[in-house]
């Protein structure tokens, strides 16, 4: 209490020292992390699932310069974060109005969003995609485009940024380059280095990249909960946990274009990464376990395109992607023993291929349209070996231990999809699109259609209204829709796939205005028919926490955001957003336990920026969070809230960057997370600390930048 104290009275002392007058800076977010239960195969410090659905932070911009054009919103995304302490692409575009951060991942409006580079859509995942544009310098960034309803012809469905790279054409030819280091502390600590370096010649460029980071994780969580069974018996559970882990993660990158003519280009590019984890996990109190993982992951992506002047694209792409991990846990909880040795892997193959062709017919008149295979085999398997019977030997499986698990799936998505868009003057535009999609795997064979609309009024120079009606379809990780148990911790937690899960179908309405080219106000509702994510239930039949991810009847939401930015001078840039949102969540088989639960909860971010000298040029940026408590599924969500710090100091001609950064100052932004429904009882009180760090910057030979592109891999474990 006595920290939320603190962070209250932060808050109103930047909230007093500022007053409403011109415009500039806005928000910035630090996620709340916990370990999420689909990570004890993989051992990735991902989130809970129980954060998805909570909007968390929005973002800003010095000066926001945003203009609108057919069905988006163009940022000056460098300006919007040349005074802020952001150093790669992924925290720049947490700098965009209305982008929030949460569960390690970005949100639009309250939705899930899809990042692109250049208007490329690759097969990575949405994880290794974050990696990536965490390793891009933020100086590469030309803009950004904001679309809330992303047209057919990107080849994405619902929210979508597409940032642009810079790119040198013609004249003499020329290297330039990056070097960046990160050193931060959080409990343990962590390093980050980076290089890039970028040709750029007459006809043909090509740029390099290579990042590590590595270091050290710990992590403290508590567990209590009342555990009843079906024969009328309650369970009282205390277990205290403690988990350190290891970890380095290696990211590559090799990317060309060939400027045949113009707008006539042939580009090429290899994204690569290898990572290795490990991790001791220990936990005492009515459970004693002892665990030790270890994983390794590698990725290797490349896609070839074919631009012509004529509007017609064309591309490939590969994927291939490996986890193998290994996991020996000790258990014992009452008068029940698990100990066992387990090997598991993902093995995932996929391939790409797509067609587009755009047409300008004259008269304000587009059509586009186009066609998108793509095809994916999922090697995996999970073996569970008894170390007491075969000790040493690794052969034979206990009759106390989960069933082994070996599959070869395959996914096949055929999609066409056909657009048109029409300016009817200076004031009023229009685009349309209709998306048709057959969707095969062992499980679903199916063809569904997707409609989008966008329309954009401008009434006014720097006033633009945006009306935009979208439907999208999520489908499940792979590893999710594996028949297959694991181990979370220790015995008591066990982790279920779920073969039968069901992609979710999503539609949304969005209203934004744009009010003198810096106040944005939105409004938002969203309707998910099959929602899934992974929730925790106590078995009535044996003691053991399950979570598995489970199809909802629905979800909705409806919201309604404030981003107002403002400034002091020149000593004061600062953004105000707020946000309210109504979660409404159904599920009539959930269980034993059904439920049809709504809250309607609220956030206020406010971020400030102050100069304190030109020359030198000295920055303090300070960022307050607060949040009321909220639900997902059976999940009560506790309040939560947050406070950051950081001081930019640039100099050497603007050429080197210096930053000094303290993340949550007060500890008081991990939630943790309850529940109290029905015969359930389980509190997790997820540790908080504190991170320190400093990071620095320097640039060599002008860097006049270049553009590339992203993948997918969000499916992935």
């Amino acid at each position: 209490m006595k920290s939320y104290y603190y962070l209250s009275l932060m808050l109103c002392a930047l909230s007093a020292g500022v007053s409403a007058q011109e415009i500039t800076k806005s928000t910035d977010v630090e996620s709340e992390r916990t370990l999420s239960a689909d990570s004890i195969i993989t051992q990735d410090k991902q989130l809970d699932s129980l954060y998805q659905s909570l909007p968390e932070v929005m973002i800003t911009g010095q000066r926001p310069i945003v203009k609108a054009e057919q069905g988006k919103l163009v940022y000056d995304l460098p300006r919007l974060i040349d005074n802020l302490p952001v150093d790669n692409a992924y925290d720049a575009v947490k700098e965009l109005p209305g982008v929030t951060e949460m569960n390690g991942g970005l949100m639009l409006a309250g939705q899930g969003v899809t990042v692109i580079l250049d208007g490329k859509v690759t097969t990575m995942s949405t994880e290794q995609l974050y990696s990536l544009l965490k390793s891009i310098p933020s100086s590469r960034i030309e803009k950004a485009e904001v679309m809330y309803n992303a047209p057919a012809r990107y080849q994405v469905r619902g929210a979508l940024i597409n940032i642009t790279l810079k790119q040198s054409t013609g004249g003499p030819s020329s290297w330039q380059g990056e070097l960046y280091g990160k050193y931060n502390q959080k409990h343990y600590e962590g390093f980050n280095e980076r290089a890039s370096l970028i040709y750029n010649g007459n006809k043909f460029s090509a740029d390099f990249l290579y990042s590590h980071n590595h270091g050290r994780g710990y992590s403290l969580t508590d567990k209590e909960a009342m555990h009843s069974l079906a024969d009328g018996s309650v369970h009282h559970i205390t277990t205290d946990e403690m988990g350190r882990s290891r970890s380095h993660t290696h990211s590559f990158r090799v990317g060309t274009d060939y400027n045949i003519a113009k707008d006539h280009q042939l580009s090429f590019v290899y994204n690569g990464s290898y990572s290795t984890h490990h991790s001791l996990m220990d936990i005492y109190g009515t459970q004693q376990s002892n665990t030790r993982s270890n994983s390794t992951d590698w990725l290797h992506n490349g896609r070839l395109d074919y631009r012509t002047p004529f509007g017609l694209k064309a591309g490939t792409e590969l994927t291939y992607y490996r986890s193998p991990s290994d996991q020996l846990l000790h258990s014992s909880m009452q008068d029940e023993e698990l100990a066992f040795y387990t090997e598991d892997c993902q093995r995932i193959n996929r391939w790409k291929f797509f067609l587009a062709q755009e047409h300008n017919l004259g008269c304000g008149w587009g059509l586009n349209y186009g066609a998108v295979y793509t095809t994916s085999i999922d090697h995996s398997y999970q073996y569970y070996y008894d170390t007491e019977k075969d000790a040493g030997t690794k052969v034979g499986v206990s009759t106390g231990i989960p069933d082994n698990m070996q599959s070869r799936r395959r996914e096949q998505t055929l999609n066409f999809y056909a657009g048109f868009n029409k300016s009817f003057g200076d004031k009023l535009s229009l685009d349309a699109s209709l998306a048709v999609e057959h969707y095969k795997t062992p499980v679903w064979n199916q063809w569904d259609w997707y409609p989008t609309i966008n329309l954009s009024y401008m009434p006014a120079p720097g006033y633009v209204w945006q009306l935009a009606l979208s439907s999208d379809k999520d489908y499940p990780d792979y590893w999710a829709v594996q028949d297959a148990i694991s181990y979370l911790g220790g015995g008591y937690s066990e982790i279920h796939g779920n073969p039968f899960l069901k992609p979710a179908q999503e539609y949304q309405l969005q209203l934004t205005h744009i009010l003198k080219s810096k106040y944005i106000f939105s409004a938002w509702f969203a309707h998910t028919k099959d929602y899934s994510t992974q929730t925790l239930y106590q078995s009535s039949e044996r003691l053991v926490e399950i979570y598995k991810h489970l199809n909802f009847n629905y979800q909705q939401q409806a919201g309604v955001q404030a981003s107002i930015p403002f400034d002091i001078k020149q000593w004061l840039n600062s953004r105000l957003t707020l946000i309210g949102v109504w979660h409404h969540e159904k599920d009539d088989d959930f269980w034993d336990i059904p439920f049809n639960r709504n809250i309607c909860y609220g956030i206020a971010v406010l971020t400030n920026t102050f100069t304190l000298s030109k020359k030198p040029d000295l920055k303090l940026t300070l960022t307050g969070m607060a949040r009321s408590k909220a639900t997902q599924g059976i999940y009560d969500l506790p309040s939560s809230g947050y406070v950051n710090a950081a001081l930019r100091y640039g100099f050497a001609k603007g050429k080197a960057i210096l930053n000094l950064y303290c993340n949550d100052i007060f500890e008081t932004g991990q939630i943790k997370p309850r529940i109290r429904f029905g015969t359930q009882n389980v509190t997790n009180d997820y540790a908080c600390f504190r991170e320190i760090g400093v990071s620095f910057t320097y640039k060599f030979g002008g860097y006049r930048e270049k553009k590339r592109e992203e993948v997918d891999t969000s499916r992935f474990k």
